[in-house]
């Protein structure tokens, strides 16, 4: 299908048209939505970034910490991407107000969730970072980290939401602007609070949690102005609060496979060493940058379907997805070839350490290989987000984890048993997450969006 020209298509007896203006809408939502997307890891690379300076010890500390709040906030990812869809198909039905409305609930849900989770966490820290059996100095700047994080949970919580409800009203360009104010933003208060007032990890902790909390304050004037002009009820409606928990009650199982797969690459890298565990950090920091990069047209495709599916559009649907694979190989095939070529610069600026430097080009070069393989599953993931497919996703996210359990364990011990170098041994766990899960993710998503049963039309 052309940029340029329409097309007939049949399907079900009827003559649809099909507009030849998918290539647009895509990267029309797809585009903008990249800024908004790598916020969350940018902010964590720049943690990277000036924490690696600080030492060995706080990178590793990092790298823990990180890995339990972003296992926390990964699971209640489904704030946005439960929002989303249930915004787009009232807005393709036509209902503004009601889509507005059902964004609202996703903030209040949000906050209330955020506030509980926050409480929750700042007492479970010590335990939490515990369970990976580090080293007591790592495990003392991963606790002081996790701590003074759990402050800023809810905001990152209500900037999904937020976030959520503006992609279903087909707007990527706000969070575009919000997410790039709060990195700038982010950057400088983690540079006062490090460097000039030489607060270590801490500073960097701080840092990161005002600038969550700015973005929420100007999410919140953002999707008031939406309500009075639309007319929505700002206050919580028990039946959206209901229908948003169901939802995403099978998105957060869903994602919970995901990050039980992060976390056991967590705990392998841990078992290969500290140094290991600091070039860990590092590439699966850049990892979540480019995922998050990829996700773009997963997100373009949550909304498009969601609003297609809405409007009855399935011949849309279908062009969504046909053109949003095409577009999440060929980007993912770009971004690995970048990866690749500077995967030895890359280390340097991330880590002072010769050491851990030295460890990261390998498994660098492993993630610039499954780069497109990256590109193919989020993009699928997206279309059946968007399409409300919870269910098969949850239960396939199990069989998913499932697969790579063997994978990951294998490949620590195999580095133990056979006394592999550091950096080989770091590449065969990057090649078990970045191609293996990968691969099987690809083939339970990829049998789903070949048949129709995802495709369910109307509210």
């Amino acid at each position: 299908m052309g940029n340029t020209r329409r097309g007939i298509r049949p399907y079900g007896g009827r003559i649809v048209t099909i507009s030849t203006t998918v290539d647009r809408d895509i990267l029309r939502l797809a585009v903008p939505a990249l800024g908004s997307l790598i916020a969350e890891p940018l902010f964590l690379l720049a943690d990277t970034a000036m924490v690696g300076h600080l030492g060995v010890a706080p990178l590793a500390g990092l790298g823990l910490a990180g890995a339990v709040l972003q296992t926390i906030i990964g699971l209640m990812v489904f704030l946005a991407y439960a929002t989303t869809p249930a915004v787009a198909r009232r807005l393709g039905l036509g209902d503004e107000r009601g889509a507005v409305a059902a964004g609202l609930d996703g903030l209040w849900l949000a906050a209330a969730l955020g506030a509980v989770l926050a409480v929750a966490g700042w007492f479970a820290s010590p335990w939490l970072v515990g369970l990976f059996g580090a080293s007591d100095a790592v495990a003392e700047q991963a606790i002081t980290y996790l701590t003074i994080s759990m402050a800023g949970l809810p905001a990152m919580l209500i900037v999904f939401a937020a976030t959520g409800l503006l992609r279903g009203l087909q707007d990527t360009r706000t969070p575009l602007w919000v997410a790039g104010i709060g990195f700038a933003a982010n950057i400088a208060l983690n540079y006062v609070f490090i460097y000039v007032l030489g607060l270590g990890i801490a500073g960097s902790a701080i840092g990161t949690v005002v600038a969550q909390w700015g973005m929420v304050a100007v999410y919140l004037v953002i999707s008031a102005r939406h309500a009075v002009r639309t007319g929505a009820n700002p206050w919580p409606h028990r039946a959206g609060l209901l229908r948003g928990a169901v939802s995403g009650g099978w998105l957060f199982l869903r994602t919970a496979s995901l990050r039980a797969a992060l976390l056991l690459s967590t705990w392998s890298a841990t078992a290969l060493g500290p140094d290991e565990l600091a070039a860990y950090q590092v590439a699966i920091s850049i990892y979540f940058t480019l995922g998050f990069a990829l996700d773009a047209l997963a997100i373009a495709a949550q909304a498009l379907i969601g609003k297609g599916l809405g409007a009855g559009d399935v011949a849309q649907v279908r062009a969504v997805l046909r053109r949003c694979l095409q577009w999440g190989l060929a980007s993912g095939a770009a971004i690995g070839l970048v990866v690749i070529a500077t995967a030895w610069v890359l280390p340097g600026l991330f880590t002072s350490s010769a050491t851990v430097a030295a460890l990261l080009p390998p498994a660098l070069v492993v993630l610039g290989i499954s780069a497109p393989l990256g590109g193919v599953v989020f993009v699928l993931d997206g279309v059946l987000i968007g399409a409300g497919d919870a269910r098969y996703l949850a239960w396939t996210g199990l069989v998913n984890f499932a697969a790579y359990v063997p994978l990951a364990l294998g490949a620590v011990w195999w580095a133990g048993s056979a006394g592999l170098p550091g950096a080989v041994a770091l590449a065969w766990l990057m090649a078990a997450f970045a191609i293996g899960y990968l691969a099987a993710r690809a083939v339970t998503l990829g049998l789903r969006a070949r048949g129709r049963k995802w495709m369910v039309v109307g509210a």
